[in-house]
Parts: C-alpha cells; structure tokens; sequence
C-alpha cells in the first residue's frame, strides 16, 4: 500500500476533516482527497463518509484504522531501523598532519554519531591522496601535494628545522638529517631547500612515519623539518642558530566524496572539530 496515502487517511480519521488533516500533514485539501481515493480504489472498500457537515469513518474505514496505525508504526520501525544502522568511515590521517587534535577528532565524531565505526589509516600523504583515488578510503586530511587544488583547507601548515638544543653542526660538515621515507613530501621539503641553497646535507636516519623521524631527533641523532605545531617537545627551532633555509608554508586538506546527507553531516562535524582544535593550539602557542 501507499504509505502516504494511509497517513493521510489516518489523519482525516484523527482530524475528522480534510482540511485540518491536510494541515497536519503539510499538505493540500485537494492531495488529501486524491491519496484517499487512491487508497480506497486500492483496497475496494469505501472508508470515509462526507457529506456537507461531517466528515466520519466509514464501519469498513473503522474496522481498517487499526490495521492502518500498525502499518505506519511497522513502516516507521523499518526505516529507523536502516537510519540507526552501524555506519563505518575509513579516515586516512597523513602522519606528518595528525598530532594532538586526534583524540579531539574521534571524540567528537563518536558523540555526533554513536552507531559510527571509525577506521584510521595512518600514512604519508601521498599513500592516502593514491588510496582515496583509488576509493579505499572515505576521506583524508593531508598536506596539499603539489598542484592539487581539491579538498576543503583545514588549516595553514607552517615549517621549521627543529633539533634538540645539544645537538651539535660543525661549519663545512653535511647537515644530519632525520627523515621518513623518501616518497615523503616533508622530506621532499627539506632536501629541496638545501640544495637551493647550497648546504650539503647527509641523512643518518631514515624512520617508518613521523612518530620515528621524532624519536631519532629527540635522541640528538639529527635535525628534522616538522610542522611548528608537531615538533617534538623539548626541540628547538635551529634555523637562525645554523642558517637553515626558509621553508614554504602549505596547506591541511579535507578531501571526501560524501554520498548522502548523514555522510555530509557527519564531514563537517570532522572539519569543525579540526579546525576548532588548530585554532586553540595557536592561540596557546602565542599565548
């Protein structure tokens, strides 16, 4: 049956009027009047009586209403029921991007959408920017790569070189570099620098992810080029003691494909908190 056409038979029943019935339902006298005479050609039974001055159930109508209430109440079960449903989001997280905002972030998309499975898949940003062209995640926050120009900005990214203060660079000899993997664009970043500027420079570690990369400095093994807001604490910026070259700033992208309303919500809610997070951590860096 037409579930429109039964809600609108209920609520002439409840209304005992088409025109309030009409107005409870967001609708028109006369699309009331056709969903019932729909409804009635459907079942072969006549269910309202009107005339001038009245507007009742007919006996077949009065016996049907029940039913009619149970149908409404099972339809809205029903669709609840997919609404409520487990979801999961496959998140990519690009190493060099995600810091202390990551607890934050999950927090707040566990308390918009409790029914949420979140899947994270830590990895440099060009493994994620492949894996979401490729479909195998729902979005990543990255650094923007190279020309790519899609993506919703989350926030400035800024770098600088960061070695622990006993961390000792003898003028004429190469500087020592910690690093991740040579795909990784943070690495890209700071070889590119050097050579523009004619410094030689030498890696002494090379680390699986960011998290490494940290340890190794922190050790004193060598200087590294973070994000200002995820040097490793008790670093210190080293360009002007060793005159490092400037490095470019960049930009935290979103980048999702959201296929329906509750997906799209459930994306800003992420963006949001994101930025909410990058924001108070500036305000406490210049505090």
């Amino acid at each position: 049956m037409d579930v429109d056409a039964v809600q609108a038979f209920v609520a002439i029943a409840d209304h005992q009027s088409f025109t309030r019935a009409a107005k409870a339902l967001g609708s028109t006298q006369g699309a009331i009047s056709v969903k019932l005479k729909r409804l009635e050609e459907r079942i072969g039974q006549r269910l309202i009586e009107r005339t001038p001055r009245l507007v009742r159930l007919s006996a077949q109508g009065a016996v049907f209403l029940d039913f009619a209430r149970d149908f409404l109440v099972a339809h809205d079960r029903a669709v609840a029921g997919l609404h409520a449903g487990r979801r999961r989001l496959v998140l990519g997280i690009a190493t060099h991007v995600g810091g202390a905002e990551v607890p934050t972030l999950l927090a707040r998309l566990n308390a918009h959408d409790p029914a949420l499975t979140i899947e994270v898949r830590l990895d440099n940003s060009r493994a994620l920017l492949d894996a979401f062209d490729r479909g195998e995640v729902d979005a990543a926050i990255i650094r923007r790569e190279d020309d790519r120009r899609d993506g919703e900005v989350l926030a400035p990214e800024h770098f600088g070189w960061f070695a622990t203060p006993s961390f000792v660079h003898r003028p004429g000899e190469p500087l020592r570099l910690a690093a991740s993997s040579p795909s990784c664009g943070i690495r890209n970043i700071a070889t590119r620098a050097l050579d523009a500027a004619g410094i030689a420079w030498t890696e002494v570690f090379l680390g699986c992810g960011t998290f490494a990369v940290s340890d190794a400095v922190s050790a004193g093994l060598a200087a590294a080029v973070f994000s200002r807001r995820l040097a490793p604490p008790g670093t210190v910026e080293i360009s002007q003691r060793w005159g490092l070259p400037p490095l470019p700033s960049s930009e935290i992208v979103l980048l999702s494909t959201p296929s329906d309303a509750r997906s799209r919500a459930t994306l800003k809610t992420l963006a949001t908190a994101f930025r909410e997070h990058s924001t108070s951590e500036s305000v406490g860096s210049a505090a």
